[in-house]
């Protein structure tokens, strides 16, 4: 299929578009990423240039279409246990705790479930008699309905420690070779959610001991993320921390927090 080429001029428009809906900032450097992910919705339609498309996804008619586009732009990179001394912290904190209450963590921009199944595996092994229970959210029903099956290519288990693999992760035979599913006692303590982190959060999602945000306010500008955060901080239990990726800070952006170590903040 020939590639469509796209104008500066209507790349500024669905720069917009994706900044009102999903308040991502796709900087000039995404053009080439933006062309190759959407040149196939411009051939299912039979459309001869992006300003068509535009047009189709600004009309207000096409609630799955603009589904659909954000789904291709907002699909992120993702792995099991990125970042391993959050998952070190995290079994720390439990360590230290002995309430016998529910502990619930929130993987605030799951992707396809990689973060919020290292998250399960975790709790199910340093918490064996005490309740746990993970919500995962992202805004793209493609990597959510991905997530919610937990289903794998073997090719994803590099990071995942051999005794959880063997513990917490089936192998597939016959027509499922060369993939494996989560247990299903990790999966039934696992939800998923459709969420826009730069909406308020609905408070019948619960309040977290742990809230992982990681590797998603790389793509907001400062406006979005100070939004995002304090959309996020009411749902986090006082005495609750917050995580966030290696290459991300919250300084500047709240004082609702206090950075304990880098990367990871406690509510008072």
């Amino acid at each position: 299929m020939i590639e469509a080429t796209i104008t500066d001029q209507e790349f500024a428009l669905f720069q917009r578009l994706i900044y009102k809906i999903a308040g991502i900032s796709l900087s000039d450097a995404k053009k080439v990423l933006l062309v190759g992910r959407l040149t196939r919705r411009l051939k299912v339609y039979d459309f001869d240039s992006f300003s068509q498309y535009y047009r189709m996804l600004s009309s207000g008619e096409h609630a799955e279409e603009l589904q659909t586009m954000v789904d291709l732009l907002t699909t992120n990179e993702t792995y099991f246990f990125r970042e391993p001394k959050h998952f070190e912290f995290l079994r720390e904190i439990i360590a230290k705790r002995h309430s016998p209450a529910t502990f619930r963590v929130w993987s605030a921009a799951s992707s396809s479930g990689e973060e919020a199944y290292s998250i399960a595996m975790t709790l199910a092994e340093v918490l064996p008699t005490t309740p746990w229970e993970i919500v995962g959210s992202d805004i793209s029903t493609q990597v959510l309905a991905r997530a919610a099956a937990g289903h794998y290519s073997l090719a994803r288990t590099e990071g995942i420690p051999t005794g959880y693999m063997h513990k917490y992760c089936l192998k597939g035979v016959r027509a499922h070779a060369g993939t494996f599913l989560i247990a299903p006692e990790l999966r039934k303590k696992t939800s998923f959610y459709q969420i826009n982190l730069t909406h308020p959060v609905d408070a019948d999602i619960g309040d977290f001991e742990v809230i992982f945000l990681r590797n998603v306010m790389i793509y907001f500008d400062p406006e979005t993320k100070t939004k995002v955060v304090h959309n996020l901080l009411p749902r986090l239990k006082p005495g609750g921390h917050l995580i966030i990726g290696h290459s991300e800070t919250l300084n500047g952006l709240t004082d609702r927090v206090t950075s304990i170590r880098p990367t990871i903040y406690r509510k008072p």
